[in-house]
């Protein structure tokens, strides 16, 4: 579900100026990962899809770091620096070039809030298209303690309350305050500006633009979402709990749309994994980013992908692991204790146990035996290994890149290969057989007798 972006122009101002001090890293906050993209790359790639025009993005002080993340998610995002922290109005301010440009629609979002939904930001631009001035979202808290009180009336939102100044009437209220907030865009920067920092703290709180809009003749609305939507992160206690949740979504969403996952909260996904129809994962499957799996593969039990691609029908694992640049083709087969790295393994290709190929292409229907080695560098550059179709390799042998294997070649077991091998040809390199009858007797014995002192 996306907006009409045809219809009305969007703003989306992303606050991401927080430190973060309770997780207690030198990472900003907005920088930690779930399912292998930052809480600020989640929160980007949501407002994105609710049809934002354009991005603002307010950081803290020397932290290109968070803006570089912006700029990665989003090239055109714009950034902003909050060079004082005066509340929450004042950092939405901090892009006030950006929000006098004009648009129709104005979201205010935080990048500590990473798992609400594109659908929710289209249905607070929806009520803004209605005529609203504001459109806060809420949730209905299981423990309300602490948290701002959405207050209504007739259905309309006639105030933000916070906790610590509300009455015990208004504190018995369960629809609480998520803090993000959708403004008219041609009203926006009026109403920020009118918003005073009477009170306590002396800070200027995006909550008071309820009572602004409405005291200048504008109408509000509550919006509620469920309370694991709005979650805030703001240590690594609640970072895990968040990415529980994400992890939840996104293994329905692959069994929804056709894959298998035989115990569900075992197998982990990446924010871009992609499974095809009919694809089985086991148990204790990890997928790193970057991983498509094509229609009717199956994933073994405890194997680890990441930045690969597997071919339809192909088998991968138990105990497997895919790094960075594997390809498999249809129907390739890579068995336990086996790592493929920037390797591209051809259709119907074996490689069954216990064998490492990195930086090779590997024929169809090729067959690769236990603990083959392609050896690819040599402690300064990376060299490539190429195995022809239908070439059979034995058990233990060890490529010596840059090397080529040629098609319906065999290598026989224990073989080191540093010279090309013709097509079909026999290869077989191994030191000659020695037996010494009776070595192994006269060896203890001289042993036993030096450990004895004799």
């Amino acid at each position: 579900m996306t907006a009409d972006k045809s219809a009305r122009r969007c703003l989306a101002v992303v606050l991401a100026a927080g430190e973060g001090t309770r997780m207690k890293s030198d990472v900003p906050k907005v920088l930690h990962a779930i399912a292998g993209r930052s809480m600020l790359g989640h929160v980007l790639a949501s407002v994105s899809a609710a049809g934002a025009d354009a991005v603002a993005v307010v950081v803290g002080p020397g932290r290109e770091d968070v803006a570089a993340e912006a700029r990665r998610a989003v090239a055109a995002a714009e950034i902003f620096v909050q060079t004082e922290r005066r509340g929450t109005a004042h950092a939405v301010l901090a892009a006030r070039e950006a929000i006098a440009r004009g648009y129709d629609d104005l979201l205010v979002v935080f990048a500590d809030t990473p798992l609400v939904e594109p659908e929710t930001f289209v249905a607070m631009r929806a009520r803004l298209a209605q005529g609203c001035a504001v459109a806060a979202l809420g949730f209905e808290a299981a423990d309300p303690t602490g948290y701002g009180r959405l207050l209504l009336d007739g259905g309309e939102l006639v105030a933000i309350r916070e906790h610590k100044d509300a009455s015990a009437h208004e504190r018995a209220v369960r629809l609480c305050n998520a803090g993000l907030m959708a403004l008219d865009g041609t009203k926006a920067l009026a109403l920020l500006e009118a918003v005073g920092a009477d009170n306590a703290q002396k800070e200027f709180y995006l909550t008071d633009a309820v009572a602004v809009a409405r005291a200048q003749g504008g109408s509000a609305v509550a919006l509620v979402a469920p309370e694991t939507e709005v979650m805030g992160v703001n240590d690594r206690v609640q970072l895990a709990a968040a990415a529980a949740v994400w992890q939840g979504r996104a293994r329905e969403k692959a069994m929804r749309e056709g894959a298998t996952l035989v115990d569900p909260a075992t197998v982990w996904l990446s924010h871009d994994t992609r499974l095809g129809r009919d694809v089985i994962v086991e148990q204790n499957v990890v997928f790193g980013p970057g991983v498509t799996v094509a229609d009717g593969a199956v994933i073994h039990a405890f194997s680890h992908l990441e930045g690969a691609a597997v071919g339809r029908k192909a088998q991968i694992g138990p105990f497997a692991r895919l790094r960075p640049g594997a390809k498999l083709a249809e129907k390739a087969k890579i068995g336990n204790f086996v790592e493929i790295k920037n390797a591209a393994v051809g259709p119907g290709a074996k490689i069954n146990h216990l064998s490492y190929v990195g930086d090779a292409d590997v024929g169809a229907e090729s067959n690769l035996g236990a603990g083959v080695i392609t050896c690819n560098y040599d402690g300064f550059f990376k060299h490539r290994t190429t195995i022809g179709e239908g070439a059979f390799v034995g058990v233990n042998v060890a490529l010596v890149a840059p090397v080529d294997v040629g098609a319906g070649a065999y290598i026989g077991t224990g073989s080191v290969v540093t010279k090309d091998i013709e097509t079909d040809a026999l290869f077989v390199a191994r030191p000659k057989p020695v037996e010494r009858p009776g070595w192994a007797k006269a060896f203890r014995e001289r042993k036993a007798k030096e450990k004895q002192g004799g």
